[in-house]
C-alpha cells in the first residue's frame, strides 16, 4: 500500500474514492449533489452560447430542458410519467407542481411541453450561468419579498398568455417541502389562471424517500412516478372562487401524492 501511494498517488486516491463511494452513503450523496450542481452550471454555458443569437426567447427553453435529460440515466433514476395525454392541448394553461427538492427541476424537465415556462423566484436569476440560461430561456421571475410587484408581474403574465400563446408552471407551495406531504398552497397560481380564464393542470411527483433523503444524506438509484392529472377548468370563475379552487386542487393533489407515494413505498419493501 505504501509503495502504491509513493509511486502512483493518483491511482491510490482514485482507489480511496471508489471505496468511500461504495461504503459511505453520505460521501456518495455529497459526490452526486456536487456533480448535479456542476453539471447544471457547466451545461448552462452551452445553453447560453446557443441561445444568445436569438436573445431572451421562450423557444430557448428547449435547450435548457435538453441539458437536464441525461441526468436521469447518470443517476440511475427511472421516471414514470402517467397521464401524459392531459398535456395534449394547444390552448394556454397553468401547470401546478408540488415542490420537494432541487431534484424537482430534473423531473420537471421530463414533462414540460413546448412553450411552457416556469415562474421562478428572482434569486435564481443571480445563480451565475444557470441564472443567465434561465433568463435567456424566457423564465418569468418574481420577487417574493415584494408582494405588490409580484402581483403586477402575475397580472401581466395573465394578460399575455392568450396573446403570446404560452403556458406557465408554478410551484404553488412557494418553497421546498421536505416533510413528506404537501404544504398549503399560495393563491397566486390560481388567481393567475382565473384572471386569464385558462385551465389548471395539476402535476404530482411521488415522494423521493425510496432513493433520496437530504437529512440522512442518502441518494441512491430509484424510481419516481409523475402523475399528470386532468385539467381543472376556470372558465366563468371569478376572484371570489379562488380560495375554494385553491383548496380543491390542493386536496386532489395531496390525495394523488399519498396514493402514488404509497405505491413507491410498497414497491421498495
Amino acid at each position: 500500500m505504501e509503495l502504491l501511494l509513493l509511486h502512483y498517488p493518483f491511482t491510490f486516491l482514485f482507489f480511496v474514492f471508489l471505496v468511500l463511494y461504495q461504503v459511505k452513503p453520505a460521501f456518495r450523496y455529497f459526490c452526486k449533489m456536487t456533480f448535479y450542481k456542476l453539471w447544471i452550471f457547466t451545461l448552462s454555458i452551452l445553453v447560453i452560447m446557443i441561445s444568445i443569437p436569438r436573445g431572451r426567447n421562450k423557444e430557448n427553453f428547449k435547450f435548457l430542458r435538453m441539458s437536464f435529460l441525461p441526468l436521469k440515466y447518470i443517476f440511475g433514476l427511472e421516471i414514470v410519467v402517467k397521464g401524459r395525454e392531459n398535456l395534449r392541448t394547444k390552448k394556454p394553461f397553468v401547470l401546478v407542481l408540488n415542490h420537494q427538492t432541487s431534484l424537482d427541476i430534473l423531473v420537471m424537465m421530463e414533462i414540460l411541453p413546448s412553450r411552457c415556462v416556469p415562474i421562478a423566484k428572482k434569486e435564481i436569476l443571480y445563480m451565475g450561468t444557470f441564472g443567465l440560461a434561465c433568463w435567456l430561456s424566457g423564465l418569468i421571475f418574481i420577487d417574493r419579498k415584494k408582494k405588490e410587484e409580484s402581483i403586477a408581474t402575475l397580472t401581466e403574465v395573465a394578460d399575455s398568455l392568450h396573446k403570446e400563446n404560452f403556458s406557465v408552471l408554478i410551484f404553488p407551495e412557494g418553497t421546498r417541502n421536505h416533510g413528506g406531504s404537501m404544504l398549503p398552497f399560495k393563491r397566486g397560481a390560481f388567481q393567475l389562471a382565473v384572471k386569464a380564464q385558462v385551465p389548471i393542470i395539476p402535476v404530482v411527483i411521488s415522494s423521493y424517500c425510496n432513493f433520496y433523503n437530504q437529512k440522512e444524506k442518502r441518494f441512491t438509484t430509484g424510481k419516481s412516478i409523475v402523475q399528470i392529472m386532468p385539467e381543472v377548468e376556470t372558465l366563468g370563475l371569478s376572484p371570489d372562487d379562488v380560495p375554494k379552487l385553491t383548496e380543491q386542487v390542493h386536496d386532489s393533489m395531496l390525495a394523488t401524492y399519498q396514493r402514488i407515494s404509497g405505491m413507491m413505498n410498497g414497491a421498495s419493501h
